[in-house]
């Protein structure tokens, strides 16, 4: 093979497959020592002594055992087939390679895709010179993906699998996602200014956001909200509705904590450095708001400071709802009796009054036989006329 034509094709595989020509080298390397073993057998402790050699310039092809040349005439036809599809095989490898590590350098990063296929739970994506992997686990939950269907991912990780070769794991559900999302639509923490420094996220339901200025002149929270909430909205947006909160951080605990229970307001905060936890006591009115429907507001406030959080409201008005409770189950219990001696004196009245109404029966009766005035007078008329 004359010099040129070995170059130019050494040069062209390399850059049609993005790998650098010393791989395509040493892969041409291993396929002519497979090729050799293929018609002449060694045995396994000898393998390490067997090599192969190119003439970078001459593209002249050499084998050696224990250092002495070995190279057989011609090498072969099936010899020069079995190092063509290793050479195919390698070159591949070698290609996968050089895109996972192109990806590993993007972790932690957003990167475009649509979705290819949908494997059960598992999404699989294209994210342009590969195939990433948007596993259950890493999925938004209220979200419903059909193929075709673009969106934005974040590259988590790439890991190594089982059989050979790499994953690019994806998701959607990461906090760090958030943060990236925000990269984008606000030029102060892309530049430095604003900085993200804590998130807590329960995907598809709501996210806390703490953020800091290094520049006095620039109210963190206000730059991520953006004129008109434009630039929270469009995080939002992007994720159909997830509920964003965006506060300022605090170096304080105590203040730190208040402010994460936002939008309810906090009375007093009492803090055990110890156990790490936080007492914070609330108007009874906002009670409700600080903790949250079933505890979300609570339990992402706590995520966020990293402190264990009770709310209570007012002593004196938990004091007295109380009171008034046990008032109130004593004036019921009351009534209660009231009301279940009034039904048993009702239940017993029509017995008594059926009683009275059978006297008031028989009554009558006995003035039918004697007492009715008409029947006196009909009978002292009787008598008289009998006198007579």
């Amino acid at each position: 093979m004359p010099i040129t034509e070995f170059t130019a094709a050494l040069n062209q595989v390399a850059a049609e497959r993005n790998i650098s020509t010393e791989e395509v080298i040493a892969t041409l390397k291993e396929a002519l020592v497979a090729a050799y073993m293929k018609d002449h057998p060694i045995e396994e402790e000898e393998i390490e002594k067997l090599s192969a050699d190119i003439d970078s310039d001459s593209g002249e092809v050499k084998v050696f055992f224990d250092k002495k040349d070995v190279t057989p005439a011609g090498f072969g036809r099936i010899a020069s087939q079995t190092a063509k599809q290793v050479i195919l095989q390698k070159i591949r490898e070698a290609e996968k390679e050089s895109i996972a590590n192109e990806y590993r350098e993007l972790i932690g990063t957003i990167v475009p895709g649509y979705i290819f296929r949908i494997d059960k739970d598992t999404v699989i994506m294209d994210v342009g010179k590969t195939q990433g992997i948007l596993p259950f686990s890493e999925q938004i939950p209220n979200e419903r993906y059909s193929v075709n269907q673009k969106y934005k991912v974040l590259v988590k990780e790439v890991t190594d699998k089982d059989e050979g070769g790499s994953a690019i794991i994806l998701s959607r559900k990461d906090p760090r996602f958030i943060e990236e999302l925000f990269k984008q639509e606000v030029p102060e923490i892309e530049s430095g200014v604003v900085k993200i420094e804590e998130i807590a996220r329960e995907a598809g339901e709501r996210t806390k956001v703490a953020v800091s200025s290094s520049d006095d002149k620039v109210d963190p929270s206000g730059a991520c909200i953006g004129q008109r909430g434009i630039r929270v909205q469009a995080v939002t947006d992007e994720l159909n509705g997830e509920k964003i909160d965006i506060i300022n951080y605090h170096p304080s605990p105590d203040k730190f904590i208040a402010l994460s229970l936002s939008p309810a307001h906090v009375v007093d905060i009492m803090l055990n450095e110890e156990e790490h936890s936080a007492v914070v006591i609330v108007s009874e009115d906002q009670l409700s708001l600080a903790i949250g429907n079933h505890g979300q507001n609570a339990r992402l406030a706590a995520k966020l400071t990293g402190w264990r959080i009770n709310i209570n409201g007012p002593e004196g008005s938990e004091k007295k709802t109380e009171g008034e409770g046990k008032e109130k189950d004593r004036k019921n219990s009351k009534d209660k009796a009231k009301d279940e001696k009034e039904s048993k004196s009702k239940t017993k009245k029509p017995v008594k009054t059926a009683k009275k109404e059978k006297k008031g029966k028989d009554k009558p009766k006995k003035e039918v036989s004697g007492t009715d005035p008409e029947n006196k007078q009909k009978d002292s008329e009787n008598t008289e006329d009998g006198k007579e």
